[in-house]
């Protein structure tokens, strides 16, 4: 007698499409929000050609980092971290194009092109935290063809500390060690989500 049981096959259910991930901070321990605007980028809207990487080949990418300012957060804050998330890249951890950290308290903006190799464009103490390129600057957006609209989620945290490197981040951490050094000092957090690919 067989040890094994024929079970009854059923029909194979259709492949579904599968779902769109969810806004990545929304897993992370909630805080209160603050206003991010921009000159360059738009909430919900396609990135501008000079957002893109200059490896895409499109003749007016230029990898500029977008002009950023904000109002509204803590007085308790003490510093910022700005950040830029592909959450839709086609790899499990999705991709980070840029990381900025301890920028003072006292600064409310970055101009475009804040990003630019070398840190000049950036506020006095702020300096940049290695992309998943392992570049210190901000990589523009990259999306592979064929792979669909990708949502950038462009964050600025108001962190509780002047200084990010009094947790442990060094000049060559990823920005995954940043925002887990980060977690339980940010106070506060805004988003503005541009998007770039095939919409």
């Amino acid at each position: 007698m067989s040890l094994f049981r024929r079970t009854k096959t059923t029909d194979t259910p259709a492949p579904q499409e599968a779902p769109v991930p969810a806004n990545p901070f929304d897993r992370l321990p909630p805080v209160p929000s603050f206003t991010v605007t921009s000159t360059d980028v738009k909430d919900g809207e396609p990135l501008a050609t000079a957002q893109y990487s200059t490896r895409t080949g499109i003749p007016t990418a230029a990898d500029a980092s977008p002009q950023l300012s904000w109002t509204g957060f803590p007085e308790a804050t003490k510093s910022f971290v700005v950040t830029m998330y592909d959450a839709d890249a086609p790899v499990p951890a999705g991709f980070w194009h840029w990381a900025v950290a301890d920028i003072p308290a006292g600064a409310t903006e970055l101009v475009t092109g804040a990003g630019a190799p070398g840190g000049q464009g950036l506020p006095a103490g702020a300096f940049h935290v290695p992309n998943d390129a392992r570049l210190p600057f901000y990589a523009g957006a990259m999306p592979p063809p064929g792979t669909g609209k990708h949502r950038y989620f462009i964050a600025v945290n108001a962190l509780d500390v002047a200084s990010v490197k009094d947790l442990g981040v060094a000049d060559d951490s990823t920005p995954t060690v940043l925002y887990f050094s980060i977690l339980q000092h940010t106070i506060a957090r805004a988003l503005i989500t541009p998007w770039g690919g095939e919409g």
